[in-house]
């Protein structure tokens, strides 16, 4: 059986199997190897430079050059080197520079050339996606590694980027060297990063409706944004253009609440009807009838929705027939606030209580008790509930057995919104501070606060991409770090702000920001305000 050919130094294979020596013929293995240089003037002959490198032509040499180079060469190498300091001491700037500019690119190396490409491949796993960027303006070969799919797929899955940009062409942006489809999305999610943090110069769409009503509830899926108003429609807006491409009517009552699954939008109102629209043709699909008060919040899971009305009860409708499957009594007030994680049903209300229910048999599992007034806000992630009551507090629950884990004080008012998301919890309140929990531990994070915070009530909360964001009765969305929990910046800013200019509610997702906002004195007008963040890889696209 034949062995695989080795490869000499030169790159060529040389034949397997022993070779007979014939006298003189025979290679020692020292004279394949290259001689290892022992002076500089060596090395730059075995990097390929001549050794005459003269660089100064100031005149002839000094006499006496050649008998102290000869005393240098007949030192030991400490004495050599300790010649060589006392030499540089009383060198000028100037001249240890001539030294260094002769020296350095003696000992420079492309080793990653040198190397097999798995080998430098594995190499450059161990930079960062901004080293390797600049990695790639190296020279062309480095362009070519630096550019490797698997690669970039790695640093990508190391950054929780989970979407490649496979659907487009892979682009080359010269002959041979083709645009990694993971590094494009990498740079793309770094792009829009910088966006949300530091902005840009764009005004945000302006989407004028609703007249001078108040928006009371606003949802977006993919392109399409939905608002409710307390005028009896809601209207189906297109996040691209701006247009206002259809006006959803037959509520005989303002527009409470709502909720929206990709192209399916329920409503509720104060006629105590909820309806369900498909938003691409602007049909009433169903009318659901059955509470016999304001329908006051609502939230959707699946083909599901359960829905909390000021007649005290709980709904649970099936979305595709309309049909009623459960009815959940047991408050003694109105029901403001429930959350449905296709398990279970959390319900808030006006009775100083929070419920946990299984809607299949209808039964009441827990009574939350503790709250000392209305409770206006819930978050419920499958293990805990937690209620933000008008008693100032927020408290965190166990879902399973009911018992009370923490009581979270510190807010002054009213909370009036809360995102919870990984144990992490955010409360903005009508004191004009947003706070940051750990729901595990009942530690507040942080106070977002400071010289920056707001000047008003907090109306609504999102969180997203490791930010917070707030708006306010006082005419702005701010932008905050979750990790830090500093104010990073004022995302709106209306021109009424401070005297009577409100942003209502947002709404946001990776790439987008969607506005409510307007006055309750004529001082602005009821509009959205959009904010697109992948603005940039859009225009490339359409161009």
């Amino acid at each position: 059986m034949k062995r695989k050919l080795d490869h000499g130094p030169d790159g060529r294979p040389f034949p397997s199997g022993k070779k007979h020596c014939k006298g003189n013929e025979y290679l020692s293995p020292s004279s394949l190897v290259q001689a290892t240089p022992t002076t500089f003037g060596d090395l730059r002959l075995a990097n390929g430079h001549s050794a005459q490198r003269r660089r100064v032509t100031s005149g002839p040499p000094p006499s006496g050059l050649q008998d102290w180079l000869h005393i240098f060469q007949t030192w030991s190498g400490p004495e050599r080197l300790l010649a060589l300091d006392e030499l540089i001491d009383r060198c000028e700037t100037s001249q240890v520079k001539h030294m260094m500019q002769v020296i350095e690119p003696q000992f420079q190396r492309d080793f990653i050339s040198l190397l097999p490409k798995e080998l430098a491949l594995y190499v450059l796993t161990f930079l960062a996606p901004r080293d390797l960027l600049q990695a790639a303006q190296t020279c062309r070969y480095w362009r070519i590694l630096a550019e490797d799919n698997l690669l970039w797929r790695e640093k990508c899955r190391e950054e929780g980027i989970s979407e490649c940009a496979s659907s487009r062409r892979r682009k080359c942006v010269r002959p041979g060297v083709a645009v990694s489809p993971w590094k494009s999305a990498y740079i793309r999610q770094h792009r829009i990063e910088n966006n949300w943090r530091k902005g840009d110069t764009r005004e945000p769409m302006v989407l004028k409706g609703h007249d001078d009503h108040v928006i009371t509830c606003l949802q977006f899926s993919g392109d399409l944004i939905v608002s409710g108003s307390d005028d009896n429609t809601l209207k189906v807006w297109s996040a691209i253009t701006g247009k206002c491409l259809r006006t959803l009517t037959g509520h005989t009552g303002g527009v409470w609440c709502s909720q929206m699954a990709v192209a399916t939008v329920i409503s509720g109102s104060t006629d105590r009807t909820l309806r369900v629209w498909d938003a691409e043709s602007g049909e009433c699909v169903h009318t659901l009838y059955g509470h016999t008060s304001t329908v006051r919040c609502m939230h959707l899971h699946g083909n599901r929705v359960v829905s909390g009305s000021r007649d005290t009860t709980l709904r649970v409708w099936d979305v595709s027939t309309g049909r009623c499957e459960h009815v959940l009594t047991g408050h003694v007030a109105a029901v403001r606030c429930v959350q449905y994680d296709g398990r279970r049903v959390v319900s808030g209300g006006y009775d100083y209580m929070v419920k946990v229910w299984d809607p299949e048999t209808e039964a009441c599992l827990h009574t939350l008790q503790g709250h000392t007034n209305r409770v206006y806000s819930l978050q419920f992630d499958g293990a805990f509930v937690v209620s933000g009551s008008l008693d100032t507090s927020i408290r965190v629950w166990d879902a399973e057995t009911g018992g009370c884990v923490h009581t979270l004080t510190g807010h002054q008012s009213l909370t009036s919104g809360m995102e919870l998301r990984d144990n992490i919890l955010v409360s903005g309140n009508a004191d004009s501070t947003v706070r940051v929990w750990d729901v595990r531990t009942g530690q507040c994070l942080h106070t977002l606060q400071g010289p920056n915070k707001h000047q008003s009530a907090v109306t609504c909360l999102q969180f997203c991409r490791g930010l917070v964001l707030s708006s306010s009765d006082d005419g702005t969305v701010k932008l905050w770090d979750l990790r830090t929990g500093a104010w990073l910046r004022d995302v709106v800013a209306l021109q009424s702000r401070g005297s009577g200019g409100v942003v209502w509610r947002i709404r946001a997702s990776d790439t987008r920001l969607v506005c409510a906002a307007g006055s309750r004195n004529g001082t602005e007008e009821t509009k959205l305000l959009v904010l697109d963040f992948d603005l940039d890889d859009r225009k490339k696209e359409t161009d």
